[in-house]
């Protein structure tokens, strides 16, 4: 298995700005060094589109990065441009992650989550996912996605091309 060498990008102006503590970005580090994932970066960004699609290549575009987290912008308000900025740099959508984190979440009973506009895709052999902005919804979504983020990493790094098959 191929060592996930991730990023974790806060998207929110008022983190941005100083007015308010980061908890959602902590919260997706920790699940991913639960994971043991490496940590390459934690960034923050104000939710400007173009901010952050420049984050997110320069990122993606890294040697030492496989894997980007995103928190925060992926609402309803006129200011979440988190989905947008990342369909500006991927080359490919991988709906099944986004998808999956929405039903799975609202069928455990948070209505909500079916409002979130997050995506997931692919910029060379780095996969970016956007995650909701909050500490619950982080640690909800990553539970979803968590059994296939080493896998995903793997087929992407070249290590394996099989993703048809669940067995050992």
């Amino acid at each position: 298995m191929g060592q996930i060498r991730a990023v974790v990008l806060t998207i929110s102006d008022s983190v941005a700005r100083g007015e308010r503590a980061d908890a959602s970005g902590p919260a997706l580090i920790e699940a991913l060094q639960a994971l043991g994932a490496t940590l390459v970066a934690h960034d923050v960004v104000p939710d400007e589109r173009e901010v952050i699609a420049e984050r997110l290549r320069a990122y993606a575009d890294r040697e030492d990065v496989n894997l980007i987290l995103t928190t925060g912008g992926t609402g309803l308000s006129p200011r979440d441009q988190t989905p947008e900025a990342t369909r500006d740099v991927i080359e490919r959508e991988v709906p099944g992650l986004a998808e999956a984190m929405r039903l799975a979440t609202f069928t455990a009973g948070t209505p909500r989550a079916i409002l979130s506009r997050a995506i997931a895709g692919i910029r060379s052999r780095t996969l970016i996912i956007n995650f909701p902005g909050s500490v619950r919804g982080v640690r909800e979504t990553f539970a979803v996605i968590r059994p296939v983020l080493p896998h995903a990493i793997d087929v992407l790094s070249g290590q394996t091309s099989h993703c048809g098959d669940s067995s050992p």
